[in-house]
Parts: C-alpha cells; sequence; structure tokens
C-alpha cells in the first residue's frame, strides 16, 4: 500500500512564560483539546496513542490512530516518532518536535515541525494531490492550534494580535 507523507514547520512568539506553553504541549489531554484534527490521546508512560477525527479527503474517509515514542527535555524540547507496540502494525505515524526558548520580554519562541505519514489504499500516481491535501489540512491545522493556544493563555486577539502589539510597541520606543 501506497505511503503518503506531508512535513509542518511554524514558529511562533507567543506572550506567555515558557512554563505556561510547556503546560500545554506536554500535557496529552490539553494538547488534544487545543488541536482541531486530534480527537484523544492517550498517554502510557512515554508512549502517546493519538487518535485523530475523521478525516475525508480524495473520496475517502480516515480516522487514524497512532503511537508516538515522546522523549521530554527540561521545559525546552519534546521530540517524538512513531513506534507502534510490539505486534501491531499502524498504516499512519508521525515524527517531530516541539522546540521552547525564552524571549527577552519574557515570552516564548516556540517552533513546532512534524512530519505526518499515512498508508492508503490509493494508486501511487495520487501522490502529489494526496499529499498537497494533506500540507493544507496540517497547515490549517496548525492556525487553528496557534489560535487555540493564544487564547488559552489569554491573548485576545490571538497570533495576529500579538504580532500588531509587539510592532506597535517597537515603533513606540
Amino acid at each position: 500500500m501506497p505511503r503518503f507523507e506531508s512535513t509542518s514547520a511554524s514558529q511562533a512568539d507567543v506572550p506567555a512564560p515558557r512554563s505556561r506553553i510547556w503546560a500545554v504541549v506536554a500535557s496529552p489531554d490539553r494538547l488534544a483539546q487545543l488541536t482541531p484534527l486530534i480527537q484523544r490521546i492517550t498517554a502510557a508512560g512515554d508512549l502517546w496513542c493519538w487518535q485523530l477525527k475523521s478525516v475525508s479527503a480524495m473520496g475517502m474517509q480516515v480516522a487514524p490512530s497512532f503511537t508516538e515514542h515522546m522523549a521530554f527535555e527540561d521545559e525546552r524540547r519534546i521530540t517524538f516518532e512513531h513506534r507502534p507496540p510490539a505486534g501491531r502494525s499502524e498504516r499512519a505515524g508521525a515524527k517531530g518536535v516541539y522546540t521552547l526558548a525564552d524571549m527577552p520580554d519574557g515570552g516564548t519562541h516556540l517552533s513546532v515541525e512534524i512530519t505526518v505519514h499515512v498508508e492508503l489504499p490509493l494508486p501511487a500516481i495520487s501522490r502529489r494531490a494526496v499529499e498537497r491535501a494533506m500540507g493544507s489540512m496540517m497547515a490549517r491545522t496548525g492556525e487553528k492550534f496557534a489560535e487555540n493556544l493564544f487564547a488559552y493563555v489569554g491573548i485576545a486577539g490571538g497570533p495576529a494580535a500579538a504580532r500588531t502589539a509587539a510592532t506597535k510597541g517597537a515603533g513606540a520606543e
């Protein structure tokens, strides 16, 4: 069965302390709550099972579930890679990294890179269309996650408002 893959990389300067952002990205419940495509994440130690909501594209409907090995580094970095349980095959998975860094103004620079793969019963010739659809869906999900994260930490107006406030602040000096 052909494997399709897409990568999304994004970053944001969040006007909230790193510990507050870490509390979101290191919590399976909170991460699932703020990420539109995730139905739930079930954690068993450093293994997290990600259950996605049903997705319709290319005339198919899928609701993948996959297991990720999570590695946490002192409120600064989370890396994850697909690692299904022994003897079990999963047709979807992800790998990636969340990186958090303190900013001089007390905020947090958050960068996220995720590569998702899925095996689908589609001809390999459909690769460009499928991967383009995956990329578009991942971009929209990332944008909505950013909006939800900003709202969760109490920043009205989301990422755009934070950028505008930072620009105004820089011009006022």
